[in-house]
């Protein structure tokens, strides 16, 4: 299967890349862009990225990528409720592998908060994010049960996540059979991205996507809520 075989909504555009490399040096060009327009236009931009393991090749590709990065804010679409310092940290990732050298200017939003509980941590996410503005870019990735940013099917929460109106910036989701709790924007404030990205690798996860583009419910495979136009696709075997 190609990504061309796929049958696309109208206006989602969708790009095949040989390999790994290729992809992320594609998307960090991509990303780069569209940064540099929004500085132009309002002065500043807005970038939201996801963590895991595919997008380290691409946070240190837009590390290199020329931009004035102290106009620069950069978030996270969601986060595991662990300290910085540990390992899965998707704020840590970012740290290590975006925010540095010339990028280590831009202005960085965290999820991650110590509190009592997850309720309060997401609270606390919630006043922190009060601050993040429009954004320009939101990088999402996806996983092979059809979810994106923490939106799991399943997970308590996800209902009130992906409500249209949902009067949350974040919220606490729960990864099935992970241990560790998790933290997420919900649907409205990753919808409103100017241009969301979707960025995926592999057979395993373009068979996903394609049955995520067949008809169903959107709690089932919260990726569909994002399947529609605006939204660029970058994928790679």
């Amino acid at each position: 299967m190609a990504i061309s075989d796929l049958d696309l909504p109208l206006g989602v555009l969708a790009r095949s890349l040989s390999n790994p490399p290729q992809l992320a040096e594609a998307l960090a060009e991509a990303v780069a862009a569209a940064l540099r327009t929004a500085i132009d236009s309002r002065g500043t931009a807005t970038l939201v990225v996801s963590g895991g393991r595919s997008p380290i090749a691409f946070f240190e590709r837009l590390a290199q990528q020329p931009l004035p990065w102290s106009r620069v804010v950069i978030s996270l679409a969601d986060e595991r409720w662990v300290p910085v310092n540990h390992a899965t940290s998707n704020e840590g990732l970012v740290r290590r592998h975006l925010l540095r050298g010339p990028a280590a200017a831009a202005r960085f939003i965290g999820l991650y908060q110590v509190a009592s509980n997850l309720e309060q941590a997401a609270l606390k996410a919630e006043q922190a994010l009060a601050e993040l503005p429009p954004i320009d870019v939101l990088v999402l990735g996806m996983g092979d049960d059809g979810h994106t940013a923490s939106l799991f099917p399943d997970s308590p929460n996800l209902d009130e996540a992906l409500r249209a109106d949902c009067p949350r910036r974040c919220l606490p989701l729960l990864a099935p059979g992970v241990p560790h709790q998790r933290l997420s924007l919900t649907l409205p404030l990753l919808a409103s991205a100017r241009l969301p990205l979707l960025a995926i690798q592999g057979q395993g996860k373009l068979a996903t996507l394609s049955e995520a583009l067949a008809q169903g419910e959107v709690a089932s495979m919260p990726i569909r809520a994002f399947l529609h136009s605006p939204l660029e696709i970058y994928w790679c075997p």
